[in-house]
């Protein structure tokens, strides 16, 4: 297996102090040991492959999932809990230049069909996952950024068919959204949820639907026989006529070769507080369980949870090592204390971190792989992975059946190019993101 970050980010150190693996109790998950077969075999079991698998098995499709470490250990069971529109990086302007206002107007759809999805399965399998938050809300973190909330809120109503709500910096206290931002745009769509909830709920209700699923077992080898694809493990294999790819961030360059440089894996950071009180969090200002993020480009977004605990993420990490980890943790922990001054002496007890997957075309990909019969594969939902991940998965199912039951965007199925710079792909970030907190200020 060849991966272009350091060994550090696919091991236990990054997710070593993650609030959510605190909030549930889990059987693990055996490996294969044995030679098998299967009609599809799935590698990775996040909120793809398992939203994969539970559709095909619902059809009465054979299927083995398989992981390199548990289900959801992967950025499914480690995000900020944000259920909510998005998938894509790229704006409208640049898709309606690419691919036409229209198909534009249907992807843009998908997402909302997304979150509806995750609300669908929640509701039929009885998933409890401390869900709260009615939509999300876009803080303005500078004057400026103000300016253009109208025309945003605008464009999110054209869009989506919702009325979305325009508050200036004067409303957002007596809504519990504190004094330090500048207005804020609120969008009924979307809720924050426990992630690692999620994904376990739902492939309690793969298993009981017919999947089988083995952890710990990673992937070593990819090889096609015929019209077969073989996916061997360190202590057993499996056979299958069609093989998906839902390993995301977590890809790896040889497994399979068409994945070399089509995916692009960004950290992100997050901190969870210890249980804030009442007054606590009165004095900050902030009482609302609104899921929030603020206008950067290299955003931080953050909730109050039911709890009384606040979760706060941000973007930003290139480098992988464990001393990076580090020095992230307290580059988040002065933002945070920046931004909400009056909890500067609040314990933050957990943080960890994971990988947020870009593509080149900045839109998400799930589908067959052209020119290699049988296999598909879902990644590069831009740090959007709780709703976009969840409908990809059932969209790769759908295109193995030759069903027409979800809304498909045709830009959905483009195979997205190679990054330039192969492995050494992630250097071209440095600069980038240099550009990116410049024009943050």
């Amino acid at each position: 297996m060849s991966r272009i970050c350091n060994d550090f980010a696919y091991g236990d150190g990054p997710v070593a102090k993650c609030f959510w693996t605190d909030t549930v109790s889990p059987t693990p998950r055996a490996a294969l040991n044995e030679d098998t077969t299967a009609e599809v075999a799935i590698i990775g079991a996040g909120f793809t492959g398992i939203n994969a698998a539970l559709a095909l098995a619902e059809a009465g499709v054979d299927v083995v999932v398989i992981d390199a470490h548990q289900v959801g250990w992967g950025a499914s069971g480690r995000n900020g809990g944000f259920c909510c529109l998005g998938g894509a990086k790229a704006g409208d302007a640049t898709l309606t230049r690419r691919f036409g206002a229209e198909a534009t107007q249907d992807y843009r759809l998908a997402e909302r069909d997304a979150v509806d999805h995750v609300d669908a399965l929640l509701e039929r399998f009885a998933i409890d996952v401390d869900r709260h938050s009615d939509g999300e809300t876009m803080l303005a973190h500078r004057p400026k950024d103000a300016q253009g909330l109208a025309t945003y809120a605008e464009s999110i109503s054209a869009t989506y068919g919702v009325s979305s709500e325009v508050l200036p910096a004067e409303a957002l206290p007596e809504r519990g959204l504190g004094t330090q931002f500048h207005g804020a745009v609120t969008t009924p769509i979307g809720f924050a949820l426990n992630p690692l909830k999620y994904i376990l709920g739902l492939a309690e209700a793969a298993e009981k639907a017919g999947v089988r699923i083995f952890a710990d077992t990673k992937a070593r080898k990819i090889s096609k026989m015929g019209s077969t694809w073989q996916v061997t493990t360190k202590t057993g294999s499996i056979k299958a006529q069609k093989l998906v790819i839902a390993t995301n961030g977590y890809s790896s360059e040889d497994l399979p070769d068409w994945m070399a440089g089509r995916y692009f894996p960004v950290q992100s950071s997050v901190l969870v507080t210890r249980k804030l009180t009442q007054e606590e969090q009165e004095a900050q200002g902030w009482t609302s369980l609104q899921m929030s993020y603020d206008s950067r480009n290299l955003l931080h977004y953050f909730h109050l949870m039911p709890d009384g605990r606040f979760i706060f993420g941000m973007r930003g990490g290139i480098a992988t090592s464990g001393g990076v980890h580090d020095a992230i943790r307290n580059r988040a922990r002065g933002d945070f204390d920046k931004m909400f001054p009056a909890w500067k002496n609040v314990e933050t007890p957990w943080y960890w971190a994971g990988f947020v997957c870009m593509s080149r075309s900045m839109t998400p990909f799930a589908g067959a792989v052209p020119d290699q019969e049988g296999l598909y594969a879902a990644f590069a939902y831009h740090g959007n992975g709780v709703a976009m991940g969840s409908y990809c998965g059932a969209l790769v199912a759908d295109a193995i059946l030759g069903h027409d039951k979800l809304r498909y965007p045709r830009l959905m199925t483009k195979a997205p190019a190679r990054f330039p710079g192969g492995r050494f792909r992630r250097l071209a970030m440095y600069p980038a993101y240099l550009g990116y907190v410049l024009s943050d200020l």
